[in-house]
């Protein structure tokens, strides 16, 4: 087994340092077990036990002779996230009795607190080492994670259509999975005009990208996953605040591959479709307009309101060409308004289903491994808001009034009566660092999803 940074596995000849973990409230009576030397080294350093802290001392040698850090609730990664970096370098193990749950979640978190990404510029500071034995299970749920970062952190010149296709390739051949990509003019050939519509003006052709892996005997989920490898906003061109950090918008695809490939990796019961529409909404002679009635894979025809509602012209052949496939779930993740963000923050992802039980699992899931998502309605007397007078929808409206709301409703109107759906809503950043948080890329909902189907296929 390869380990991540941050890792080892336990070894006779290896002498780590022990790591203590405390909460607040037992913090006084764990200090009191401690020899004299320690109680007054942490008394003089005011250390008291508050989740995200972290203590180290010295034995008689003037050595390090162990340390200290505070956690909140024991189930989080995040409770450990702060300790590869807080601690000095070396290694430390755990001391004391831990249960599966909690080791499960220290190792979660210890590696998303050693995460940083280092393609163009090197990282010069080793974190600590957490000396353990490991699930595969914990470490391919960190892959994920750290695969979602990846990706988002790329930029676009390194990270676009065509590399999100590359990776899903590279996933097809570890994982015995089919593979179909149909690139540029082809997409009007094989009857998806809107992806075709909304990336024709790159210099990079679009693509839809189609995975599928598993039995057919067993439960078929399909995912879909928004794949804009980078906005301008199209001639409704955005600002240069609002397009700095663009190359996220492919956060859903990346949700979407690195989901497939921890359910493939875990070889879960389960059959497996994943469609990613990657392009680039790109500013060029042949963009596509606003006002223009661009048609859609379903036969429903969308004015063009705003050519920065771009996720969900793209979404909609996916999502149609997934109903096509009928399958048992249908989810998507995608980073589709700024309207999520202004309702629920950075942090917590929107969630919108149109069945009560995949709600239910996802958000009970979310709980359980604290990745917590956020139920919104799919309030349908909002659709006045995506009235055209000339075509059947509009992708956007005049109104200001509930952008994240009608956005999933867009997107439901794509798919099939009867069809269990699913959409996130994420935003796939970190505006700045926090512990095991770096600013950047971040996997949101992912870890719950997975959670959320590995019930459902045991059941």
């Amino acid at each position: 087994m390869t380990l991540p940074a941050g890792f080892a596995m336990v070894d006779a000849a290896m002498t780590p340092q022990p790591l203590h973990l405390v909460h607040k409230a037992a913090f006084a009576s764990w200090r009191d077990a401690q020899v004299p030397a320690v109680q007054a080294w942490l008394a003089a350093q005011r250390f008291d036990g508050s989740a995200g802290t972290a203590q180290s001392w010295a034995d008689a040698e003037g050595a390090i002779g162990g340390a200290v850090i505070g956690i909140g609730d024991a189930l989080d990664p995040y409770s450990y996230a702060h300790a590869p970096l807080a601690l000095p370098g070396g290694d430390w193990q755990v001391v004391g009795d831990v249960d599966d749950l909690t080791r499960q979640a220290l190792h979660l978190g210890w590696g998303l607190g050693c995460y940083r990404f280092d393609r163009y510029k090197k990282n010069t500071r080793l974190p600590a080492r957490l000396v353990d034995t490991f699930d595969v299970e914990t470490l391919d749920l960190l892959a994920a994670c750290v695969r979602v970062r990846d990706l988002v952190n790329t930029p676009t010149e390194h990270m676009g259509p065509a590399d999100l296709e590359a990776l899903a390739r590279e996933l097809a051949a570890t994982h015995g999975a089919a593979l179909t990509v149909t690139t540029g003019d082809d997409l009007l050939a094989q009857n998806y005009p809107a992806i075709h519509a909304v990336g024709r003006a790159s210099h990079r052709p679009p693509r839809i990208i189609e995975l599928s892996w598993g039995d057919a005997s067993h439960p078929h989920v399909a995912i879909c996953g928004k794949g804009v490898c980078f906005d301008t906003g199209g001639l409704d061109l955005k600002t240069a605040v609002g397009m700095r950090n663009m190359k996220k918008d492919m956060g859903g695809a990346a949700h979407a591959l690195a989901l497939a490939e921890l359910i493939m990796a875990r070889k879960l019961p389960l059959g497996l479709t994943v469609l990613v529409p990657a392009v680039e909404n790109a500013v060029g002679p042949d963009a596509f307009r606003p006002g223009e009635v661009v048609a859609t894979r379903t036969g429903v025809s969308v004015e063009i309101d705003n050519t920065d509602a771009e996720g969900r012209m793209v979404l909609c052949d996916a999502l149609t060409r997934a109903c096509e496939l009928k399958p048992d779930l249908l989810l998507d993740f995608a980073t589709l308004t700024g309207a999520a963000r202004i309702a629920l923050g950075p942090d917590l992802p929107v969630l919108y289903a149109n069945d009560e039980s995949l709600a239910n699992d996802w958000l009970a899931a979310g709980n359980t491994t604290r990745d917590p998502l956020w139920r919104m309605p799919l309030w349908r007397p909002y659709l006045r808001y995506l009235t055209s007078g000339i075509a059947d929808l509009a992708n956007g409206s005049a109104s200001t009034m509930a952008g994240s709301i009608t956005a999933a409703l867009f997107l439901e109107r794509f798919v099939t009566e009867g069809q269990r759906w699913a959409h996130v809503d994420v935003y796939s950043w970190n505006d700045s660092d926090r512990a095991g948080k770096p600013a950047g890329g971040e996997a949101q909902g992912l870890r719950a999803c997975y959670a959320m189907l590995k019930a459902r296929a045991a059941a």
